[in-house]
């Protein structure tokens, strides 16, 4: 049942985005390699009047070819489109379209600002598919540490007002609904990430909690721990969490603790444990920072060649 309200989901999504039946992405194959073009493109200015930019990733081929979303981390406060080149130029020369966006950082405005234009990155993906060659109805994201919270509410209430509160010109009728999420330390409880960081005495994370969450009881309502725990109505797209077992940021308990709740809810949560890793492990070379890269598209390929 859950299969075939997706692919109804995909169909009209297709039909939103003005694609003809016959433009579904063909097969995913991970081990392909594609030369790529990588281009700067205006995504969207925010409250701050501040014009975020978005890095495209485009291989060269005939296509269509899935898409994916690329959400920065920085503790919501820092970082932008350039963060995860290496990972986004792995899983973008396999065949992917791959678009890493600036989202509005909290010294210019709060949650939900940065949610919203995640939430219309995805719209604006959907609505450029034909553009770039890729497949609207394959739309999924990868989304590190903060990107990974930001993504994981983008996933679960995609179709909520206040994060779709930025119209999209030309296709009011989509939505960010998305075909799976990757992320790589996603923080999955921000209140027991801000209780870590207190501990840890970590004076910058702690202000940085402050700085997102205001009022502060928004770190309970953007919670995505507490949403499952709440029994929310919500969407639980297929998940994977990738995390370092040496993480004192967010600790292996708490993500592990997460992961379980996702599946108790009704998801699919593939959770990987990533030995002798830190929070930012896929920063510098390594066999894990490989293993995260063909880890993260042998998940693509799980989700989307599904028949």
């Amino acid at each position: 049942m859950e299969r075939r309200t997706f692919l109804r989901h995909m169909g009209a999504l297709g039909a939103a985005a003005g694609l003809p039946a016959h433009a579904a992405a063909k097969a995913y194959d991970p081990a392909a390699r594609y030369d790529l073009k990588v281009a700067e493109v205006p995504f969207r200015k925010n409250a701050a009047h501040r014009q975020l930019m978005a890095r495209v990733y485009q291989p060269q081929g005939e296509g269509p070819f899935p898409m994916v979303l690329d959400l920065h981390g920085g503790a919501w406060t820092r970082k932008d489109r350039s963060a995860e080149e290496p990972m986004d130029r792995a899983i973008a020369a396999s065949g992917v379209v791959v678009v890493a966006i600036d989202m509005t950082l909290s010294g210019e405005a709060p949650y939900p600002a940065s949610v919203q234009d995640a939430n219309y990155g995805v719209r604006w993906m959907k609505s450029k598919a034909a553009e770039w060659k890729g497949d609207a109805r394959s739309v999924g994201i990868y989304g590190s540490s903060t990107g990974g919270h930001i993504g994981l509410l983008v996933a679960m209430r995609p179709r909520d007002a206040r994060y779709n509160a930025n119209p999209l010109e030309g296709a009011p009728s989509l939505d960010a609904g998305i075909a799976y999420l990757a992320a790589r330390s996603p923080i999955s409880d921000p209140y027991a990430r801000w209780q870590q960081a207190e501990k840890m005495k970590r004076d910058t994370l702690i202000k940085a909690s402050k700085a997102y969450f205001v009022p502060w009881e928004s770190i309970r309502e953007a919670n995505p721990q507490e949403i499952l725990e709440r029994k929310e109505k919500i969407a639980l797209p297929p998940l994977l969490i990738m995390q370092g077992e040496l993480d004192d940021n967010v600790l292996p308990a708490v993500q592990k603790k997460f992961a379980e709740t996702w599946r108790k809810a009704g998801g699919d949560c593939r959770y990987e444990l990533f030995v002798q890793s830190e929070h930012e492990w896929t920063g510098k070379p390594g066999p894990q920072t490989h293993r995260a890269y063909e880890m993260v598209k042998a998940f693509i390929a799980r989700n989307l060649n599904k028949t």
